[in-house]
């Protein structure tokens, strides 16, 4: 298993680290074509897209991964049902451009939902060739053609951007992208459509997917409303500042956590029946995200406005304040990230959508709450209080529920990198202001990040458990 999660990061990390890049490098280069309220359009488009994306998965991926028993006759019924799905659902964004336009009050998004009907279409005939993949563990497959359809994205969007498209530069670019994931994974799976659909094994997935895709639709409106509401209520250039704080918070899940939590369902599910083993795999995790994430969250709190203006450039200082705000809860969501992988490991997607029911009424409160309140930065702090609740909840159901364990032995987990986090604190609150271009200012402020972050692991002995774990000495790591 440990070496399987070896070679499954290492391809990860590879895809991971040059999509973050490509993002990153495209993202500078539109902030500077594109306006905020350009972004708040794409921004408000986006939370109908993702959720059309959920309603095209159904929960039909996961279960693809969790079933081994499928055969590969069964899994072409289900791709030739999802093919449908598709097809229906791309129709139906094609029309949802009127009511959004009326409820905004705002034409543009009648065309922009022509244009994305396609995507739709695209995003949900991918989702079983894409299964597939990760079923037989071909991450390399996986990573290497999203880093392609990452660039080719990014070309087409500031190609666009610089012809004048505006904020159709992002919509087609993503379109692009959807359209190259779905050739390439069809080809390199070989699947085949069966057009008579079979019930048969659909009704095979029907537990596991059912309890999955309830997850993600209520796990959407926890993550999305705030974007929804912001728009509507506020404004679409407080929406665009928003995402853009919000869009820096999730790049430490995106670079570090997912090359976890990607591989921890495919790799996991063969012990669905060990969950000692499973529990043992999650502590470690959780420490190691810990690790780096808490005192990450220390950094970013210090660092949010050379962040903003080094990524972005001044116009967009008015996302510093919520990306401070954001950046107390890094760590919450990348250790938060994992629990969805574990809990279908275990075979247990009746927790995960309980889990997913108190994070939505948790989440919502703390939208509506901050959005009556009239400011980005109150939505960006009642959420991250939000988040605070619902890692603990989502550790409760997980170590008593699942693992019939307790939340102390998660607890213990968590002190060493506490330590670390302390050490970082007080480095950076005694720290001067650099008056340098917020380029250098990172630089600084990252080489003492790292220097003190080494320091912390040698103190607390983590150091010398992960060298011990890299080379597979077990008497060492147990010690």
């Amino acid at each position: 298993m440990f070496e399987q999660f070896k070679k499954a990061i290492l391809y990860t990390a590879m895809g991971k680290y040059a999509v973050v890049a490509v993002q990153l490098g495209v993202q500078a280069v539109l902030a500077r074509i594109l306006s905020p309220d350009e972004y708040g359009i794409v921004a408000t488009v986006n939370v109908f897209l993702i959720f059309f994306q959920l309603l095209a998965d159904i929960g039909i991926g996961p279960a693809i991964i969790q079933n081994k028993e499928l055969k590969r006759s069964e899994i072409n019924s289900i791709f030739g049902f999802s093919l449908y799905l598709s097809i229906a659902l791309g129709i139906l964004f094609v029309f949802l451009g009127y009511p959004i336009s009326w409820f905004y009050g705002n034409d543009v998004f009648i065309p922009l939902s022509m244009v994305l009907g396609i995507c739709v279409f695209f995003y949900g005939v991918l989702v079983v060739p894409q299964s597939l993949l990760l079923r037989e563990k071909n991450f390399r497959m996986v990573n290497f053609t999203t880093v392609g359809s990452a660039i080719v994205s990014g070309v087409v969007s500031i190609v666009l951007a610089l012809l004048g498209f505006s904020y159709y530069s992002i919509v087609l670019g993503n379109t692009a992208k959807a359209m190259t994931l779905f050739i390439v994974f069809y080809i390199k799976t070989g699947t085949s459509v069966k057009f008579k659909l079979d019930t048969a094994p659909l009704k095979k997935i029907y537990y596991f997917s059912k309890n999955q895709f309830l997850f993600n639709f209520i796990n959407y409106f926890s993550r999305n409303l705030d974007n929804l509401l912001i728009g509507g209520t506020i404004s679409q250039s407080a929406l665009g500042y928003y995402d853009k704080a919000y869009t820096v918070s999730l790049y430490p899940n995106q670079v570090l956590t997912s090359l976890i939590t990607s591989v921890i369902h495919p790799i996991m599910s063969d012990y669905v029946d060990q969950t000692e083993k499973i529990k043992q795999v999650y502590l470690r995790l959780s420490n190691l995200l810990a690790l780096i994430g808490i005192p990450l969250s220390v950094f970013l709190f210090f660092s949010s406005e050379d962040v903003i203006l080094f990524l972005f450039g001044n116009e967009w200082y008015g996302s510093v304040a919520s990306l401070q705000i954001l950046a107390l809860s890094v760590w919450i969501q990348m250790i938060l990230s994992s629990t969805g992988g574990v809990f279908q490991s275990g075979n247990r997607t009746d927790l995960l959508l309980l889990s997913g029911i108190l994070s939505t009424v948790l989440n919502i409160t703390g939208i509506v709450t901050g959005i009556l309140l009239g400011r980005i930065e109150y939505v960006a702090l009642f959420l991250v209080i939000a988040f605070s609740l619902n890692f603990i909840q989502a550790n409760y159901l997980l170590m008593v529920k699942l693992f019939h364990s307790s939340l102390l032995e998660f607890a213990k987990v968590m002190i060493n990198p506490l330590i670390l986090a302390v050490m970082q604190l007080v480095v950076f609150y005694f720290l001067p202001v650099f008056p340098f271009l917020p380029f250098f200012n990172l630089m600084i402020k990252g080489s003492i990040f790292m220097i003190v972050w080494f320091v912390g692991l040698v103190i607390t002995g983590e150091f010398k458990r992960i060298k011990a774990e890299l080379k597979g000495n077990k008497q060492l790591v147990d010690k």
